[in-house]
């Protein structure tokens, strides 16, 4: 075909398309093309009474399995456009596993586990990690020790084994003054930011964004990666082991839409799994820098600072929301009202809505 143009019809394929236009305009009671999307696909399971257990684990991966027509994967039918899981913490597990290390791990809520996307590069791996000890340490907490997640590269395709990074998961003990949890799960995010920012700014580090924190958290952690539902088992050893308990499970299979695919653009992020698209991302990403230079917090005092940016200008648009949740949550806000604030009900048109619903 001639650029700019188009190849000659000929009466068979007029035809053809007048009776496929004629079908596709049939009324159908059941299906209507125009509701037809092309989106993620998000589950979630839960034990209503908070019991922790492998079988919830189990039933989370079962759902993801379930969801894998609503990714999507590229030349390579083996490399997805991303998976992923948010679990609580497994307290047993990790005792055990860091007995075998020689870590020791204070009480449950009283040490973060954070996962770490690294470069492959071992020279800009060993600048990382010392970053993210000693932001650790600057920040008053203590460095406890690293882990090796045990991972299976030959399970996933030859796209995301390209891009792999090298995942690390590592322990923070709290503070003489962060141990009640709110104020630890605070000093946890602001030490997630201030490692971020120091390793966009470091030299030695050729490509910053070969260094990500899926999860920094004292309660939930998140295994994810350019990956296809049924390949998680098989490249995350950690999530067939029994004592990998949880009470909740949220997955995501991603449909890339605005981004290309890659390892930490992979869902769940920190706080939320996301379906859809955000129509206003470069507005909402321009508001969140200008409120910057007038924003004060009583509970982050003078750490504040340390988390400007406050979004990710050049994540995703879920990255961009997220990145708002874990703000308003860290500002004192209950995670109910951060949503409610970031994703308003539509109250412009409604002349019936209570003045003070249609002023929150």
């Amino acid at each position: 075909m001639v650029e700019g143009g188009s190849p000659p019809q000929t009466p068979e394929m007029t035809s053809a398309t007048s009776s496929q236009s004629r079908a596709q305009k049939r009324p159908d009671p059941l299906y209507d093309p125009a509701f037809e999307h092309d989106a993620c696909g998000v589950g979630f399971v839960a034990h209503i009474k908070g019991q922790r257990s492998h079988r919830i684990v189990e039933m989370g991966l079962q759902i993801l399995d379930n969801l894998v027509h609503r990714g999507a994967c590229g030349c390579d039918p083996e490399t997805g456009d991303g998976a992923g899981i948010l679990l609580q913490v497994p307290d047993a597990f990790f005792r055990r596993e860091c007995e075998w290390l020689g870590i020791t791990l204070p009480a449950p809520d009283s040490y973060g586990v954070g996962v770490a996307f690294l470069p492959k590069d071992p020279a800009a791996r060993a600048r990382c990690i010392e970053i993210v000890e000693s932001a650790t340490r600057r920040e008053g907490q203590n460095f406890l020790g690293w882990r090796d997640v045990p991972t299976d590269s030959s399970r996933i395709g030859s796209q995301a084994r390209e891009a792999e990074p090298v995942i690390r998961q590592f322990f923070v003990g709290c503070g003489r003054t962060t141990c009640d949890y709110d104020t630890f799960a605070r000093k946890l995010y602001v030490i997630r930011k201030v490692m971020e920012r120091e390793v966009e700014d470091a030299t030695g580090i050729p490509d910053a964004s070969q260094f990500y924190i899926p999860s920094l958290s004292a309660r939930t952690i998140i295994y994810k990666g350019l990956l296809l539902p049924h390949q998680m088992r098989a490249y995350y050893r950690d999530l067939t082991d029994p004592l990998v308990d949880s009470a909740i499970a949220l997955v995501h299979q991603r449909f890339s839409t605005n981004t290309f695919p890659s390892w930490p653009l992979a869902h769940p992020y920190r706080y939320l799994a996301h379906n859809g698209e955000i129509n206003t991302i470069r507005g909402n990403r321009n508001w969140m820098k200008a409120r910057e230079a007038g924003l004060t917090s009583s509970l982050l005092g003078d750490d504040l600072p340390k988390l400007y940016p406050l979004v990710d200008m050049n994540g995703s648009d879920s990255a961009t929301l997220d990145n708002a949740v874990e703000l308003l949550l860290a500002g004192g806000r209950s995670l109910a009202h951060a949503m409610m604030t970031l994703i308003p009900e539509a109250w412009s048109t409604n002349d019936l809505m209570d003045s003070d619903r249609r002023a929150f």
